[in-house]
Formats: C-alpha cells, structure tokens, sequence
C-alpha cells in the first residue's frame, strides 16, 4: 500500500493498494455508507466514473477500482472472465473492509456486480445496473461483428495493434467519430470523450498486457454459445433471485442492449427501479452526467 491511509473526504484521491498480490490503482473519496463503482470493457475506473464519483461521494464513501489487465492496475496473464472478475470485487471489498456496499456497474461492470449479488448476496445492500450485459440477447449491429473480429486469433492482436497505433496518431475528432458509431453517441462527443478521456485512453492501450486483457475478455464473452440467445451470460432466469432494491439506468438510444433488456429485468426483479436517459447512448453516466447523477444519488440516498 502507498503511505499512510488518507482521511476521507469529499476530494478523490487516487491511490494504488495490494489486493492479495496484485497491485490495484482506485479512486476513492467521501464518508459514510460503501458505494463501488464497477467500470466495463476496455475502461477504467478513473475514466468510466469521472464524472460521477465526486456527487455521489457528498453522501457516501465512494471507491472505483480499475479491474485486473485495465487502467493502472496490474495486468497478471490470466482468463480474463465474469467469475474471475467477480471473485476481485470481492476480494477488493473485503481489503477494503466493506462488509456490504451499494455495487454500480455499467455495461460488462454490470454483469459483473450482477455475478456478486446472485452468489454472494451478503456483500450488496443495492445494486445499480447501467446499460448492462447479461440481460438478453444484443443486437447484431457493427459492433458486434467488430467484437467478433476481435475474438479470432491473430486478427484480433492486430486489430489491437491498429487501434494503438491509430490513438497516438489520429486527430481527437477522427477518434470521437468512429467512437461514436458504436456507442450510440447523441450528444457533445467532445464532453463525452474529452482529451483528458483520450489521453487516459491512450495511455492505457499502451500499457504492457492490456491487449492480452482485453482479447481474453473478449474471447471468454464472443463465442458460439454467448452469441446464441445470450448463452451463459445472460442471468435473466436468475433475476428474481435478487431480493435487494435495484435501479436500472439505461441510455435510450444504446445499439448494443436495448431497452426492452432493462425493460424485462424490470419486470422480473421485484425491488427494482427504471429510469430511461433520453439522448444517451451505451454510456449514460458519460453523456448525461448530470441526469445520471440525479437518478443514482435519489436511489442510493432512500
């Protein structure tokens, strides 16, 4: 652990911590109840959260982890899957000493934080999913066939060679372009993805074993059984299981889930809520951060 344990406060502190024997990089700031913020594929922490953590931490005592293989936390050769990212939230939970904390996932974090309740439901007191995995079928849209593409040996390091490559060399609006395709992107993509957000982004394609990371996360969610009615991801049969409050909160406009997945998870989770973001995409939290921060700070807040 690097120094002495700071005292809470409503400022982020970034930090790095041993969690068995990983070294992990969070974020972390605020007094009271636990708040863990679970960031998705090809994201971090500090990245996918920045624009939420500091309202959420006025109340709460707020962490945000970077995943093993993401970020800036160590990135050890390892399949990459939904349990094993499971097990590090809660091993992270109890370095921390949380022994029950509201879980916030988006997208893939979501799945994984889902992966927490269902097996370990003494560790969450709330659950709030944001434009989640696991909870139907995706669409078959572009990004989808580029995921696939990344799953086939060899072209896939390539594709991920390119994409570094292309990230040290393209022009910031080339990139919010693209970007924008497969996010669903309806608003100010200079807000969304500003050049701090890019240079994070850069930095991270760069670091030594993120590509390994990152394939074998890929590679463990595209296959066969995954692409054919959600295969083992998908937890719909199991969401009446939770018996925790639950808050749904999903971009209108996301290619990847559509609302009709929060729609049924609705319906089948007995303590849950859904609030819809208009003009959001796959990243409500990023795009309308201000919306977003209302909804989840009124749910953590009750």
């Amino acid at each position: 652990m690097i120094g002495a344990p700071r005292r809470p406060s409503k400022t982020l502190h970034s930090t790095f911590i041993e969690v068995g024997r990983l070294r992990v990089h969070h974020m972390q700031a605020g007094r009271g109840s636990a708040v863990v913020f679970i960031h998705g594929l090809g994201s971090s922490g500090y990245m996918e959260w920045r624009h939420n953590m500091q309202a959420a931490a006025a109340k709460h005592r707020v962490f945000a982890p970077d995943l093993p293989g993401y970020g800036r936390t160590e990135k050890p050769r390892a399949r990459y899957t939904i349990p094993y990212f499971a097990r590090f939230v809660e091993r992270y939970l109890e370095n921390r000493g949380i022994r029950s904390a509201a879980l916030v996932g988006a997208s893939l974090g979501g799945r994984v934080v889902l992966e927490v309740a269902l097996e370990r439901p003494r560790l969450v007191r709330k659950l709030v999913l944001v434009n989640t995995l696991g909870l139907g079928m995706p669409k078959v849209r572009m990004p989808q066939v580029a995921y696939g593409l990344v799953s086939i040996p060899r072209v896939g390091e390539a594709v991920m060679r390119l994409t570094r490559d292309a990230l040290r060399w393209a022009s910031p609006a080339m990139v919010r372009r693209v970007a924008s395709r497969y996010a669903g992107v309806s608003v100010d993509m200079e807000r969304t993805m500003d050049d701090t957000y890019l240079e994070n982004l850069r930095e991270m394609y760069a670091a030594e074993g993120f590509s390994n990371a990152y394939l074998s996360t890929v590679r463990s969610l595209v296959n066969p059984k995954a692409l054919l009615a959600g295969g083992h991801h998908d937890v719909t049969k199991r969401l009446n299981e939770l018996k925790i409050p639950v808050q749904l909160i999903w971009g209108a406009d996301d290619p990847l889930f559509p609302v009709a997945h929060a729609a049924r998870a609705h319906s089948l989770i007995e303590r849950s809520r859904l609030s819809v973001i208009e003009g959001a995409g796959h990243t409500p939290q990023a795009e309308r951060p201000e919306e977003f921060n209302r909804v989840l700070n009124q749910f953590l807040d009750r």
